[in-house]
């Protein structure tokens, strides 16, 4: 009777065996996967932060847009709420130091401008433009060489420019820094000879 106990017993105690490896490696698989899950967690991968969205510039709104000072030191007044006298984002302006001097494509005459940029990001996107200054002065001049004459003469012909410098600037920052972020480019200075 007593072999009859014991073989009772012994599939009865591999049975037990058999699942406290089971529980023991899905414990384990709960730990790693715990682990990995707050790895991902804390370098901003489950909350929707990546890489480029965290060293990218970022769109600021209208609500925090800085304001220039009056002449007695005090700022300029509360912003107007968001969606009333103009666009959603806040505008960061910014005058290049040195004015551009460049050859008309097939002519004689030749431009000479002052060039002002617009940007709706944080300064990221101006210390860029600093930064690489001498690379977008040379796009910008590349751009003014291949204008026309009869374009400099007239409104749409300074529109149409305007996108191409802007399009140049934006050009050089996204193979510099991987982001253009310069919304338009605004003439301070306009002159041809």
């Amino acid at each position: 009777m007593s072999d009859k106990k014991e073989a009772a017993d012994a599939p009865a105690k591999k049975k037990g065996g058999k699942m406290k490896w089971v529980l023991i490696a899905l414990g384990g698989l709960v730990l790693v996967g715990g682990g990995v899950g707050g790895g991902l967690y804390a370098t901003g991968a489950l909350a929707g932060d990546t890489e480029a969205e965290a060293s990218g510039p970022r769109l600021v709104p209208k609500s925090e847009e800085k304001r220039a000072e009056s002449k007695d030191g005090e700022g300029g007044g509360e912003a107007p709420p968001v969606g009333e006298g103009g666009e959603k984002y806040a505008s960061t302006y910014y005058a290049m130091e040195k004015e551009f001097t460049s050859n008309l494509r097939d002519s004689v005459h030749f431009v000479q401008v002052g060039i002002a940029v617009s940007t709706h990001y944080d300064d990221s996107v101006i210390e860029s433009l600093k930064t690489h200054e001498i690379a977008v002065r040379s796009a910008v001049l590349l751009a003014l060489g291949e204008t026309d004459e009869e374009m400099v003469f007239t409104s749409e012909g300074k529109r149409q420019l305007q996108k191409r410098l802007t399009k140049a600037i934006n050009d050089v920052l996204k193979e510099k820094q991987g982001f253009g972020g310069i919304g338009n480019v605004y003439f301070t200075n306009f002159v041809v000879q």
